[in-house]
């Protein structure tokens, strides 16, 4: 076994004045938080009991003019449509806002969610004119919109009165929408600027239900409370690696509990179907087990499934739907398994570069992005995959920390029908006879702004730990600062000089390694995912990075160590563990 290729960043130690300041603490969990730079009291107090400032939704700008005209169209009985996207997050946000509009006594509210394979993503002009033709007078885009800026003015030749509510990285133009809530926006004065797409569908919401306490727009039926909405704020929050910091903390942990209670049929099937039991729902079952289920219809077929599933209050379409959306999610983990290695093998054959950009016909526009995504966690280098059609194709891009992709997307503007996303994903559209210029430009650009360092992977580790310090009850210290996702990792330890009492491989690929990790008495079992070595390529002695896992196993609580890298040991620490 070859050393780890990944840098360790150990953090740390907090100063010890530091850790004096709350004596009331767990030095563990001061350490933690220290690592996350939450330092004062105030920061610490919030964190820990997970509440976040409830801001004022009406600061976003233009929830005022959304607002206004919204209640309008609810008073004269207009038809408004909620144009989503097909991903978690915005179906989520679909499913938030029909409802609640519906209930605020809205006459006619229409759900439209792109057909992934036929429309690709955002706002496209044949749907507008679709809906114009149908009768609808407002669109409030969730999820989408923020660049579309032809297509917005497209709507207002056509009459309609487009709302957009979008997190999304803004363009050099805002479209000339009638609204625009986006709280990236230069000029936009809301503190939080991380909400999902469908915690920006939860603020309109919010806005609108607090409007409506102050004067009712129509004879609604009983209007939904906001933490009834919270459950899909977390699952599409989580899904879409929104930062569980500041207000997402807040909302997804409330989100959770009312997740826990699968009030909704649909929910209740999901559950039962991935074989959760209420109360057993974390973020990671959500990114794991339910986001991939939601996912699923839209990356194969036709996302609106998942909207029904979310949203209908039969018990027996909602076991129906969940059942096909189990059915979909298995069918699309074989054929992503056969991309990534077809993927994986254009890359070898590639050889070292500063980045990859992949087109083949054999890719689907659905699964694009998790194939980008996997090979860019394994060769660490930003990715583009493209799903070849007959003129024009679609892809979806990957990166790292250091290669913001849709600031590189923006450079190279002039190739591209269409672009958006964030630093660490986006997706385009290009015409197939630029995906060669486009492959060179941003080479090019990988070449003038990626070090050697920078391709370099690293592990970030919360704080070197004997391993007889994994123990049940630092596990608990450390679910307490739960939920984990990005912003707020799970912790991680390094211990040195471990022992591997024995190791095998499992899982459909082989990749995955289950072992018994000793301290020369206690033994732990562990697990570690996507491994490029074999069993008996293991050394007897590593050094290795892990987190504590908690799992249920027939009914009992099991101990877990999930390992994120591991080195042979360094013979400096085979006397004991550093």
């Amino acid at each position: 076994m070859a050393a780890s290729q990944k840098r360790w960043e150990v953090s740390p130690p907090a100063p010890a004045e530091h850790l004096a300041r709350f004596p009331e603490l767990p030095p563990l969990i001061v350490q933690l938080l220290y690592n996350r730079e939450i330092r004062s009291r105030d920061e610490v107090e919030a964190f820990l009991s997970r509440t976040a400032a409830q801001d004022n939704p009406f600061r976003l700008s233009d929830m005022n003019a959304a607002v206004t005209r919204l209640r309008q169209a609810i008073r004269n009985a207009e038809t408004i449509a909620i144009y989503g996207d097909y991903d978690v997050d915005g179906v989520t946000a679909t499913a938030l806002l029909v409802p609640t509009l519906r209930t605020l006594g809205a006459a006619r509210v229409i759900p439209y969610i792109p057909n992934r394979l036929e429309e690709g993503y955002g706002l496209n002009k044949p749907a507008l004119t679709q809906l114009a033709e149908e009768g609808t007078n407002v669109v409030v885009t969730v999820d989408c919109g923020v660049r579309s800026v032809d297509e917005v003015a497209h709507a207002n030749e056509l009459g309609l009165d487009l709302i957009i509510t979008d997190h999304h990285a803004l363009g050099t133009d805002l479209p000339p929408a009638l609204a625009v809530i986006d709280a990236r926006r230069e000029d936009d004065p809301y503190p939080f600027k991380h909400l999902a797409g469908v915690g920006l569908a939860f603020k309109l919401a919010q806005a609108l239900l607090r409007a409506e306490q102050q004067v009712p727009a129509a004879e609604p039926a009983a209007p939904p409370q906001e933490d009834d909405l919270l459950d899909l704020v977390a699952l599409g929050t989580v899904a879409d690696l929104a930062p569980l910091v500041g207000e997402n903390r807040a909302l997804v942990s409330r989100g959770l509990e009312k997740l826990n209670q699968a009030y909704r049929p649909g929910i209740a099937a999901m559950l039962d179907e991935a074989g959760l039991e209420p109360g057993q729902v974390d973020a990671g079952k959500i990114g794991f087990v339910l986001g991939p289920r939601l996912n699923a219809a839209g990356r194969l077929d036709d996302a609106i499934a998942s909207y029904e599933l979310l949203t209908t209050p039969d018990n027996d379409k909602a076991r129906e739907l969940a059942r096909q959306l189990g059915e979909q999610n298995r069918r699309r983990q074989t054929l992503l398994d056969e991309m990534v290695q077809q993927a994986r093998q254009e890359v070898i054959a590639l050889g070292d570069a500063p980045l990859y950009v992949l087109a083949a016909a054999s890719y689907s526009p659905g699964l694009a992005g998790l194939v980008a995504s996997r090979l860019t966690e394994e060769f660490y280098r930003p990715t583009l995959v493209i799903a070849l059609d007959e003129i024009e194709s679609r892809g979806s891009a990957r990166s790292i920390e250091a290669f913001h992709i849709t600031h590189a997307l923006d450079q190279c503007q002039e190739l591209l029908v269409h672009h958006g996303g964030h630093a660490a994903a986006a997706g385009f559209t290009v015409s197939n006879d630029r995906i060669d210029a486009l492959r060179d430009k941003l080479t090019a650009l990988g070449r003038e702004q990626l070090s050697e360092d920078d391709l370099v992977p690293s592990v970030k580790v919360d704080m070197a730990l004997p391993i007889s310090a994994a123990n049940w009850d630092n596990l608990a210290l450390t679910e307490g600062l739960q939920p984990f996702g990005v912003g707020n990792p799970r912790p991680t330890f390094a211990s040195y000089g471990v022992q591997v009492r024995s190791c095998r491989a499992v899982g459909r690929d082989g990749r995955t390694l289950m072992m018994k990790i000793s301290d020369g008495a206690a033994v732990w079992d562990a697990v570690a995912f996507r491994q490029s070595v074999r069993p008996e390529q293991v050394p007897q002695r590593i050094d290795m990075v892990y987190g504590l896992h908690r799992d249920v196993w027939n009914g009992q609580e099991r101990m877990r160590l999930v390992v994120k890298d591991m080195r042979p040991a360094d013979s400096a620490t085979l006397s004991g563990d550093a």
